[in-house]
């Protein structure tokens, strides 16, 4: 397995951790640097991709923006929700297209939940990992040189609301929900704790 390296933050603005990644794609494409893992949560702001941007998918006036460069339509970053950025050189053996990559992730996020006590699938309308019938994760990936920028986002505490407000990655409003609006109350540490003991669904392991 590949050794990776985890930074854990409590908040950052997203336009810091932006910065932070698009230097670490330079490293890591030069193997200056490991595999690293990123976990942070970001003040309220929507990042838009280029696919929302050309369809003219934007959030009400009240939402905080950003235009980026990842996959993907809208999506909502806030208080509540766990975001993860992959900083991977994604050239394992079964890492042959970026279908691939998307599925270790959800399978990644899908055993995390199961420990969790909860049921995650995958859903046909839209990658990412869903309950009953509602969005709590968001994958959006952008590659240089096979090397990953930006990633997914785990709504576990949302405040009520607002991400529900949202036209989510193109989806219709009110498709994607939060874990606590679902039932399922789960802190920010054991979500944490258990993604890091499933680290292994991606044939990664951490650094002793």
């Amino acid at each position: 397995m590949r050794e990776i390296k985890l930074i854990q933050f409590l908040c950052e603005e997203h336009e810091k951790i932006d910065m932070v990644m698009k230097e670490m794609q330079k490293l890591r494409i030069e193997d200056e640097i490991q595999d690293t893992l990123i976990f942070v949560e970001h003040p309220e702001i929507v990042t838009i991709g280029p696919k929302a941007k050309k369809d003219n998918i934007l959030p009400p006036e009240d939402f905080p923006r950003k235009f980026v460069d990842r996959g993907g339509g809208i999506t909502w970053h806030g208080p509540g929700q766990l975001v993860i950025y992959p900083i991977f050189k994604w050239d394992l053996e079964d890492e042959t297209n970026t279908k691939k990559i998307i599925q270790k992730l959800e399978e990644w996020v899908i055993n995390t939940f199961s420990e969790l006590g909860i049921k995650g699938v995958r859903d046909e309308r839209m990658r990412g990992v869903w309950i009953n019938g509602k969005k709590v994760v968001s994958i959006g990936l952008s590659f240089l040189k096979w090397v990953s920028r930006h990633g997914l986002s785990i709504n576990y505490s949302t405040p009520k609301g607002r991400v529900e407000l949202l036209e989510g990655c193109g989806l219709e409003a009110g498709i994607t929900s939060s874990l606590d609006c679902m039932g399922h109350i789960v802190n920010r540490t054991d979500l944490e704790n258990c993604l890091i003991k499933n680290i292994q669904v991606l044939n990664r392991r951490f650094n002793e």
